[in-house]
This record gives C-alpha cells, sequence and structure tokens, in this order.
C-alpha cells in the first residue's frame, strides 16, 4: 500500500501540517522535530504526491517540452539546456516528439495543458496563426526556442538568423568568390524562406553580385538532401566556387558530394555549414559553420519561462543570443 503524508504523521507523532512544512523545506518548523519527520518518512519510504501537490498549490512544478525530432543532435542540445535549468529550479520535464507535423504539434500542446503543466517550451519550424492563436489562448505561459514567429507576439529565444546567413556569406564574398550556392532548408519554414535567404541575398547584393534563382537549392535537413542538392548546383552552374549551407548535416552531404566528384574542398570548393553541431568536427575537413549557441537558447528559454510562471518581471519577451562563425578546414 502506498504511505501517505497521514502514516508519516502519525509515526512520527505530529500533525500533518508539520509534515507537509518539513517535506515543502518550510523553515518554521524546530530542528528535533524536522529530524524525526525526517527519520519517519525514511523509515516508511514515503514519496510525496506529486498530484496531490499540485492540486493543493495549483502548480505541478512540471514543464511541457515539444521538440521536432529528439533524435536530431541540435535539438538534443537544445533539450540538454533547458533540463539544466529545470532541474537547477527544481521543475520536471515531459518531453514530446512532435516530427515537424503541425496537427500532432497542436494535439501535443493541447494534452501538455491536459496534463496541467505549468509552462510550455515549444519547437517549431513553422510557427502558423494556428500555432500563435493556441498559444495565445493557453493558461500556462510558453517560450518558443529556436523558433521564428514573425509577429513576435509569443515570447522567445534564439539567435538573429538573417545576421547569422548574411555574415557566412559575406566571409565569402570577402574570400573572392562571386558563384556561392545557397542549399537551404525547407522554404515553408520562416527561419529558411524569410530570415537566411533574405541574409544570403542582402550579402550578394552589398557586394554588387546579382541573386540568381539556379544558384539556391531546397533540402530537407538530411544528409542525402546535401548530397542531392550538390548534385543540383553543379548541373545549375559549374562556376561555383563556394557553397552556404544552412544546416551541419546537409554540409556534411554536400562535401561528401563534392569528394565523390573528385572536388577538392577546400582548395576547389569552400564549405560553410550552420548550427555548429558536432558533426562539424566529425567530418573531413572539419566544417567551417555558424555556431548557434544551442545549449544556451534552450538554457535561456527555459529561465524566461520560469519568470512566466512565477509572474517575475520580464524586460524582453523576445530574446536574440549572439553567434559566430566557428573557422575549420572547408575553408581556406
Amino acid at each position: 500500500m502506498n504511505v501517505t503524508i497521514y502514516d508519516v504523521a502519525r509515526e512520527a507523532s505530529v500533525s500533518m501540517a508539520t509534515v507537509s512544512r518539513v517535506v515543502n523545506g518550510n523553515p518554521n518548523v524546530k530542528p528535533t522535530t524536522r529530524k524525526k519527520v525526517l527519520e519517519a518518512i525514511e523509515r516508511l519510504g514515503y514519496r510525496p504526491n506529486a498530484v496531490a501537490r499540485g492540486l493543493a498549490s495549483k502548480k505541478t512544478t512540471t514543464v511541457g517540452v515539444i521538440i521536432p525530432d529528439i533524435s536530431s543532435i541540435f535539438y538534443a542540445e537544445l533539450a540538454r539546456g533547458i533540463e539544466d535549468i529545470a532541474t537547477m529550479y527544481k521543475y520536471n520535464i515531459i518531453l514530446s516528439n512532435s516530427d515537424q507535423n503541425k496537427d500532432k504539434e497542436l494535439h501535443l500542446f493541447n494534452t501538455m495543458l491536459g496534463k496541467q503543466v505549468d509552462g510550455i517550451v515549444f519547437m517549431s519550424g513553422n510557427i502558423t496563426e494556428d500555432h500563435v492563436h493556441e498559444f495565445e489562448r493557453s493558461p500556462a505561459p510558453v517560450v518558443l526556442a529556436a523558433s521564428i514567429e514573425t509577429g513576435e507576439s509569443i515570447p522567445s529565444v534564439a539567435i538573429d538568423y538573417k545576421q547569422a546567413a548574411y555574415d557566412a556569406v559575406t566571409m565569402l564574398i570577402e574570400k573572392g568568390h562571386r558563384k556561392i550556392g545557397y542549399v537551404s532548408g525547407p522554404m515553408l519554414e520562416p527561419v529558411n524562406a524569410v530570415k537566411k535567404l533574405a541574409g544570403y541575398r542582402q550579402a550578394l547584393e552589398e557586394a554588387n553580385l546579382d541573386f540568381n534563382e539556379e544558384l539556391v537549392v531546397e533540402g530537407d535537413y538530411t544528409y542525402d538532401s546535401g548530397m542531392e542538392a550538390y548534385e543540383r548546383l553543379m548541373e545549375n552552374s559549374k562556376e561555383i566556387s563556394a557553397i552556404f549551407v544552412a544546416t551541419d548535416e546537409m554540409a556534411l552531404g554536400v562535401i561528401h558530394g563534392a569528394q565523390d566528384n573528385g572536388v577538392s574542398i577546400p582548395e576547389q570548393l569552400e564549405v560553410v555549414g550552420f548550427d555548429n553541431t558536432r558533426l562539424a568536427t566529425m567530418v573531413r575537413p572539419t566544417l567551417t559553420t555558424v555556431l548557434q549557441p544551442m545549449y544556451d537558447i534552450g538554457a535561456v528559454a527555459m529561465r524566461l519561462l520560469t519568470k512566466y510562471m512565477n509572474k517575475e518581471a520580464v524586460d524582453d519577451h523576445i530574446v536574440t543570443l549572439p553567434h559566430r562563425i566557428e573557422y575549420r578546414n572547408s575553408t581556406k
């Protein structure tokens, strides 16, 4: 049978209120009484009922985290940042995998609310009006992590994706490249269609280089789509001497696609990735990439959520973290 707070109170010869104060860390308990209660808890193997405590306090100390793909190195790093800060603030995590499916995302979101979570960290490549509508009517606060919501009405933590793409392409232009390919993620997602593509175009325009749609190829974030993108770019223009790629995994595909065709990296083709995942150091040559601080994005998103959950003051609901280019051997 489950041991209850009543059993502990009877074992320690104190009131249930005293047991509750000890369990919840209330300092207004005599040391001798606290010791007696803790010994009773140990003897009986009592574990506080989180559901009952939640009903009493109207808090479950539980946070929902919705991630597109938990098997992704990118999202795993984010989740670790969320988890570490959640633990620091004594919150438990319910983690769900949405497969980047809108219907599943909204279903999971409402399932989380049904579990009475105190807040939700949400990640998706495509935040739609339907998402925003659900977030705005949610009884629990929501913070987006590494996700773009164009209206900026929902609290979020990310980097400046347009500036990051601009910096990467400008770096290649300054190296003397004039035909620079771009392998994008799905254009359905604003981070690709609105932000990174805009940074790519701006860098070209400021250098008085023409934007050529044939130098832009859409991938789906996978290694295989990176290999296919390389082939398509070469079919469109043999003059490409550098390629900017929207993710590290696709960049590996680009590098291996080039090497399979006898192209030397970086002597004949320079490649820049995006995210600075562990993959960047696993490929040869190692990958120059835009460092997106994934762990920090997760950690800051969780800290921002704790502020909303605890009714703390929030100076800015849109948090932009710094990025930088991590130079390795795929560029000269």
